[in-house]
């Protein structure tokens, strides 16, 4: 079990939830995006069409409270994780069908904590282990479990064991979001709780991005040595996904102008509370790293990402539709395109389903949305 560093201090602050500051419930008629900020290599390879697309194809399944994590399991299957119930439950892939594995004791739902990230062991056919990000009443954590489909509904997770501990919690910026990458490693994005200078504080956990052992040690190859930072100055980073060059794309909220997509390289300052959004030319001279996207918090405010059909796919809270953006074999600034704008209310979770699929999960149930009958929803869609 690995223990780590230090805890910090829990402060509040009046802006800054997970979907900026609007009083109406995050409802928002559509409105122009800025232009993207940044410059994806140039890979050489085919890029994807100039104009792309997204169609809701179906919707697998209905009646979740406050989803949050999903996990692909092998066959296609979906585990989906409640922030505010502290439950697991499992979702057929064909037919929707809804099955509660389990809950995962230890968790203290509060303001944007509870039960969030949920991630599969790279090594799951042999172990059968979901790692699972979450709220206890001091810290947040990364727990591992046993799933275990033999066993009665409710009952199939196996005791959490705690592979690491001690990053900072508040009822804001709680981070959350889990996935192992291509190197099977765990990467853990984190928030700064709004004490914003834990963002800039490599010794703390918070405004990170954590790159760890599945045994929940920092990983080998870190760029701070015995550390498990990989990158720092996150306000509060919500999607991690990679392409096909191996290259980490994260998507983190802005405060009051400009959230982002980034590109995450190892060691790298991503600016905040220094910078929001693209910098000036001294930022530059500090070492920011610009986004390759920035919008407006009110068409965003990221959750999730995916990568698919060489793009990353965006979801957005306040700003209820979902982002494409272009980064196979593109040069200079990519061009972003939002669809299923105001469709399906807030949209939470994106996750590769493979080829040109994609699940989505909506987010109306979470205390900010104005649930509808049927919320919330899984939907599959197709992208191009």
């Amino acid at each position: 079990m690995t223990a780590t560093l230090a805890t910090a201090l829990l402060l509040a602050t009046g802006c800054s939830s997970d979907d900026g500051d609007a009083a109406d419930g995050g409802k928002r008629t559509e409105s122009t995006a800025s232009g993207p900020t940044g410059s994806p290599s140039d890979d050489g390879a085919t890029p994807p069409p100039e104009k792309g697309s997204a169609k809701v194809t179906k919707t697998l399944a209905t009646g979740l409270k406050s989803p949050w994590g999903l996990a692909a399991l092998p066959g296609g299957d979906l585990l989906v994780s409640s922030r505010d119930e502290g439950t697991i439950t499992h979702v057929d892939g064909g037919t929707g069908k809804k099955t509660e594995v389990g809950k995962v004791p230890g968790v203290a739902p509060g303001g944007e904590g509870g039960l969030m990230g949920l991630a599969l062991s790279p090594t799951y056919a042999s172990d059968h282990f979901v790692y699972a990000y979450f709220t206890t009443a001091s810290d947040n954590r990364v727990a591992r479990m046993l799933y275990d489909e033999a066993k009665p509904e409710g009952q199939r997770l196996g005791a959490p064991d705690t592979i690491f501990k001690g990053i900072p919690k508040g009822m804001i910026h709680n981070g959350g979001r889990i996935a192992f990458g291509p190197d099977k490693l765990l990467y853990v994005g984190t928030g700064e709780t709004g004490d914003t200078g834990l963002a800039q504080d490599k010794k703390s956990l918070g405004g990170k991005i954590l790159r760890l052992t599945p045994d929940g040690e920092p990983a080998p190859g870190n760029p701070f040595e015995n550390s498990p930072v990989y990158s720092y100055g996150h306000r509060n980073v919500q999607g991690l996904a990679w392409d096909e060059q191996k290259r980490l794309w994260a998507s983190e909220f802005g405060q009051d102008t400009w959230d982002e997509l980034n590109e995450i390289k190892a060691g790298d300052n991503y600016g905040w509370p220094e910078v929001e959004g693209k910098g000036d030319a001294d930022a530059k001279e500090e070492g920011f790293h610009d986004p390759v996207a920035q919008w407006k918090t009110s068409e965003a405010s990221p959750s999730g990402v995916a990568y698919a059909e060489g793009s990353v796919w965006m979801a957005g809270l306040r700003g209820q539709r979902l982002w494409r953006v272009p980064v196979r074999g593109a040069g200079g600034e990519p061009e972003t395109e939002a669809f299923l704008t105001e469709e399906h209310g807030r949209l939470r979770t994106v996750l590769a389903a493979g080829g040109d699929k994609l699940w989505l999960v909506t987010s109306e149930t979470d205390s900010r949305g104005t649930p509808e009958k049927g919320d919330d929803k899984i939907l599959e869609v197709e992208v191009e």
